[in-house]
């Protein structure tokens, strides 16, 4: 996609995910064959519902179809929140990940598998779980030593609403 057309879809997509109290994670154009494919991912505090995933969808399609962003030729849009293993890569990832399980690939080389405790401007403030009866260890993480961040998925973990209930 040329750094046009990316500025032109952000300029129009942009507003219409924030009037839906979202934030635009990333646009990608593709082929599909003979069709385009434009993916656009959007997240918020809260995550994000299908039914909004649904009505953006719609409101984006009318403010595409007033332009010729997408040029003349057919193509797929797709609307859709970041899967739940996605790549941390914002400070904002960082704090709506609080409270789960992360793999922090270090700057010095190696793993870290740990809960996020706290964010702050600096980094993170950790818990690397216990193994084979030993006690859980705080860690102190600055964002200078993560080259890469994915929350883990946690088949038996909670989710907020239900340890709020």
């Amino acid at each position: 996609m040329s750094t046009t057309q990316s500025d032109r879809l952000r300029g129009l997509i942009e507003p219409l995910v924030r009037a839906e109290d979202l934030d635009l994670e990333e646009i990608e154009v593709s082929r599909a064959g003979r069709r385009g494919l434009l993916r656009i991912v959007v997240d918020s505090e809260e995550g994000v519902e299908l039914d909004a995933c649904a009505e953006l969808s719609r409101a984006i399609s009318a403010k595409l179809d007033e332009t010729d962003a997408m040029g003349d030729g057919e193509y797929v849009l797709e609307v859709s929140s970041p899967g739940a293993d996605r790549p941390l890569s914002e400070h904002r990832h960082y704090v709506r990940a609080t409270g789960r399980l992360v793999r922090l690939q270090l700057v010095e080389g190696g793993d870290l598998v740990t809960r996020i405790l706290a964010v702050d401007e600096a980094g993170l403030d950790t818990e690397v779980p216990g193994v084979k009866g030993r006690k859980a260890t705080a860690r102190r993480v600055e964002f200078a030593e993560i080259a890469k961040a994915r929350v883990e998925i946690e088949f038996n973990r909670k989710d907020k609403k239900e340890e709020e209930a």
